[in-house]
């Protein structure tokens, strides 16, 4: 039996004094910082190139379009760390990740902005189907949300075991399966309706979760930050009818929804010319059907009339290659061309008018007007400005440069007049893996791919900007003779110099006078964000100490 006495009323008065037993007060509005609220809805492997709003006519995006028509289109924004994690820590933590490591959660050095808006009173809610987020290596993100919303069910998502012993062929038709099984093959056996497949019910959460909750903060003087991370339309590209055959009419066949990972499909056998036609239509389906989806959303924002004082961000993390640049598809070991690494933003901010901007941005740049608008100080180091000089019109330019990539690949950087694509001529050593959260991309079917785990070669090191000891694993050829995460494949080739007027990017300057530009802003920029000095090394930059 326990000696413990009662709590006595008063006895732990002393800790109201404690700033560690401070509870979060909410801070008051400043018209002068924005708009009330926020909502960023990030639609994963988004063309530019394909949507209405940005010129095409190929698919049809008519909520997208009109989303964009009471907007600021950016046209010089691009992703920066790749792939799918590594761009969300852009958006989430305001750092550049791809330099240190290849795929991970938030680290113990850093906070997501949704733990500084937490300590702002800021209300927040993220709602996404996008596995990775709750996948070992993403799980974290989510923890710091004042609530979340999983929708189960896409692509690896560890959901069914076994498919649905009624399912007959529809809604979801025959499709063939991938290089191998994924969760996605038996989830979709679950799906009785359109409704029911993960982006349509994304969409449809995001409207109800509008109209249930927007009014009630309002009313309370609350504001709010919603993070929709949609993964639409991201690969497979499977839908139901009327969506599935809407570009293609191959109803003979069994549907490709799971694109190869190739750089030449059609030319090494990987898909026949007309799978390579069908595969790109099955992307179109995807991308209206979401678009539709979509519409809910902004059918939602004109009910509880929330234009007036919540600013919305429709962007993506990467592009998708669709028989691109030399027959690509997916996401192979190719440069990132501006098919992959070239994006679309599209803000509305109360009070603007529509238009576009030519503005060099990146995703770190949306943290950064996160933070700005909710008026939250950022403790760990970022990499971001704000767009909001841009949205409310009192500047044309927030940065000169950006740096963009996959670890232990090639490194780009980007100003207002051009692309330079360095490669690393001698392979992808030296190379260290900086975390203290040991973990790379989930890949279900091949449970013994990952990263290495530290061996004897790891020691504790400091991130720039802060005194936490980091585990620094050095990879190099004679520690480690295989790859330590697939991006570094491409690792080797040439550099590659593209004008920013060349979209297509079919004239390489690389050996013009305009290389030693790019040379030297590259080296500024490495210097800048305090890149490790071995990067440096192994993309052959003289005069950055190795």
């Amino acid at each position: 039996m326990s000696d413990a006495k009662p709590a006595t009323p008063g006895e732990y008065d002393g800790l109201r004094d404690d700033p560690m037993f401070a509870l979060p007060q909410k801070a008051p509005y400043d018209p002068s910082s924005g708009p009330r609220n926020m909502v960023v809805l990030l639609l994963d492997s988004l063309n530019r190139h394909l949507l209405g709003a940005y010129g095409s006519d190929e698919f049809d995006t008519p909520n997208l379009d009109r989303f964009a028509a009471r907007s600021i289109r950016f046209d010089r924004h691009y992703s920066a760390s790749l792939p799918c994690m590594p761009a969300r820590h852009d958006l989430l933590c305001g750092s550049w990740d791809f330099l240190w490591r290849p795929w991970g959660s938030i680290e113990i050095w850093e906070n997501a902005i949704t733990q500084d808006l937490r300590m702002h009173g800021v209300q927040s809610q993220l709602i996404s189907d996008h596995p990775h987020l709750f996948e070992t290596g993403g799980e974290n993100y989510h923890c710091d949300f004042g609530a979340w919303d999983y929708v189960r069910g896409h692509e690896g998502d560890a959901w069914k075991l076994r498919p649905d012993p009624s399912y007959i062929g529809t809604p979801a038709l025959p499709a063939a399966e991938g290089m191998f099984r994924r969760g996605y093959d038996t989830s979709r056996t679950y799906f009785k309706a359109e409704a029911d497949y993960p982006g349509p019910k994304t969409m449809a959460a995001t409207a109800d979760w509008l109209d249930h909750n927007a009014p009630h903060f309002r009313a309370n003087d609350d504001r709010f930050f919603l993070f929709v991370d949609e993964f639409d339309p991201h690969e497979p590209f499977d839908t139901p009818e009327p969506w599935t055959y809407k570009y293609h009419d191959q109803r003979d066949v069994e549907l490709t929804i799971w694109p190869p990972y190739n750089k030449n499909a059609v030319g090494n056998g990987a898909l026949t010319e007309a799978q390579a036609v069908q595969v790109r239509a099955n992307y179109g389906a995807k991308l209206s059907m979401i678009d539709h989806w979509f519409g809910k959303v902004l059918d939602a924002m004109d009910r509880n009339d929330l234009w007036a004082d919540t600013a919305v961000v429709l962007c993506t993390d990467h592009g998708h290659y669709l028989g691109d640049n030399g027959g690509a598809f997916g996401k192979p070991s190719l440069p990132i061309y501006n098919t992959l690494g070239h994006i679309p933003m599209i803000v509305a901010w109360p009070g603007a008018e529509p238009g576009q901007s030519s503005a060099l941005t990146t995703t770190v740049d949306v943290h950064a007007t996160i933070a700005e608008v909710f008026g939250v100080d950022t403790a760990h180091r970022t990499h971001g400005v704000s767009l909001k000089p841009l949205l409310d019109g009192s500047r044309e330019s927030v940065r000169d440069w950006l740096l963009q990539g996959y670890f232990g690949r090639e490194v780009n950087v980007i100003d207002a007049d051009g692309k330079y694509i360095r490669t690393a001529p001698n392979g992808p050593y030296p190379l260290s893996v900086w975390s203290n959260r040991w973990s790379t991309m989930p890949v279900h079917a091949l449970p013994r791919f990952g990263l290495p785990k530290p061996d004897n070669n790891a020691y504790l090191d400091k991130m720039p900007g802060s005194d936490i000891p980091v585990l620094r694993q050095p990879f190099t050829a004679t520690n480690h003779g295989a790859h330590p995460f697939m991006g570094m494949r491409r690792a080797g080739g040439q550099h590659l110099l593209f004008d920013a007027d060349d979209q297509t990017e079919t004239e390489d300057l690389c050996g013009s006078a305009r290389e030693a530009h790019y040379i030297e802003l590259l080296r500024h920029a490495l210097d800048a964000v305090d890149a490790p000095a071995e990067q440096s090394q192994r993309l052959a930059l003289a005069g950055r100490d190795a």
